[in-house]
């Protein structure tokens, strides 16, 4: 384990003014994640199960997102709104039609897959699930919640909230979101899964958060706790060395950790994918003061 009590040590001098925003690309981001994942299976033994599961759902989220209908921007006036506001222009209780519709063709799409019985159980579930039992597991996923005693149903159908938000987020105007709060999704409000330090988006070394929702990126300043915006107190600690590419940026002041993964470093790391393999992170952190502040439906339960 490695720990470093100074400033992140790549974040020298300032960074030219960068993007506040990247929007996804619903197919590609899936695909990208799928391709991570069996990679990822291949170098991670005991993870290679899940891993491979993981990649499964993720080739289907990119099906789903090609064959969906493509959904209408909002107005201009709402957009103006939302920024004069500083509120993100996507609602999420908006999408809870759009939700219902994406769960069933997700389901159907992975009914084919290799899954453990558990998974299949709760697959199932979830299909045969009455109106009131699908408006609670939609009402915890809109709200970032998933109860640790519901996990796997809540899995399929964040997978499908996912692709549902991404298509949302895909047709804003990228020119016109502003920042909201620290930590927070300026597309649809949602939380972080990590950061990612990157060379591919606006300065060398730039910071971005991934909605864990809509999978937008956007900026946040380096050497920052995501969940309260303190500057003070933050501290890095590693699995293996002060080279890793995958870290916990921990803070003092809220107690708070998220991992941040260095693309810069190695262009490869995918932020949902990497966050799964990366879980012996998790498990070191555990021993510790700090809580896990990164939202990553995919690990939910460990």
């Amino acid at each position: 384990m490695s720990a470093s009590p100074k400033p992140d040590p790549s974040m020298i001098g300032g960074v030219a003014k960068v993007p506040l925003a990247r929007l996804p690309d619903p197919e590609a981001v899936f695909l990208t994640r799928a391709e991570r994942f069996d990679f990822l299976a291949g170098h991670y033994a005991n993870l290679a199960p899940y891993l491979r599961f993981l990649a499964a759902i993720c080739r289907a989220q990119a099906e789903l997102a090609r064959t969906l209908p493509p959904p209408a921007p909002p107005a201009a006036e709402r957009v103006e709104l939302a920024r004069a506001a500083r509120m993100p222009p996507l609602d999420r209780r908006e999408m809870r039609a759009a939700l219902a519709q994406a769960m069933d063709r997700l389901s159907a799409l992975l009914e084919p897959i290799e899954m453990p019985q558990p998974a299949r159980a709760a697959l199932s579930a979830l299909r045969a699930a009455g109106p009131a039992d699908r408006d609670w597991v939609m009402a915890n996923l809109l709200s970032d919640t998933i109860p640790e005693d519901s996990v796997a149903p809540h899995l399929f159908a964040a997978a499908a909230l996912q692709v549902v938000a991404a298509l949302a987020a895909s047709v804003l105007p990228e020119d016109k979101l502003v920042p909201i709060r620290t930590g927070t999704c300026p597309a649809c409000g949602g939380r972080p899964v990590a950061s990612l330090v990157t060379e591919s988006i606006g300065a060398e070394g730039a910071r971005y958060c991934s909605c864990a929702t809509c999978q937008t990126l956007w900026n946040e300043v380096r050497v920052k706790c995501t969940r309260c915006g303190s500057t003070k107190g933050i501290i890095y600690r590693s699995v293996e060395t002060e080279e890793a590419t995958v870290k916990a940026e921990c803070c003092r002041e809220c107690g708070q950790w998220v991992k941040i993964l260095y693309q810069n470093k190695n262009p490869t790391l995918e932020v949902v994918a990497d966050d799964v393999a990366s879980l012996g992170l998790d498990l070191m952190m555990r021993e510790t003061e700090w809580k896990r502040g990164g939202f990553n439906p995919f690990l939910t339960g460990y």
